[in-house]
């Protein structure tokens, strides 16, 4: 967790402290929500890092600018 990200939970914290309890609580479960689509996007990264390997591999045989 950042510095800023601490400061901001502090001050809702002594603005309103249910809310910040249940962001607390609630923050593994969206963390955990969300887990499906950060793995969705590393595969998607990795597709493309190799189309883009494929394509330029010619120019690389070839000789191209490194």
């Amino acid at each position: 967790m950042s510095v800023i990200a601490f400061l901001l939970w502090l001050l809702l914290l002594v603005l309103c402290w249910p809310l910040a309890v249940l962001a607390l609580v609630l923050y593994p479960v969206v963390w955990l929500l969300l887990l499906p689509l950060r793995l969705a996007g590393v595969v998607v990264e990795g597709v493309f890092a190799l189309l883009t390997a494929l394509i330029m591999l010619p120019a690389r045989v070839l000789g191209g600018r490194r």
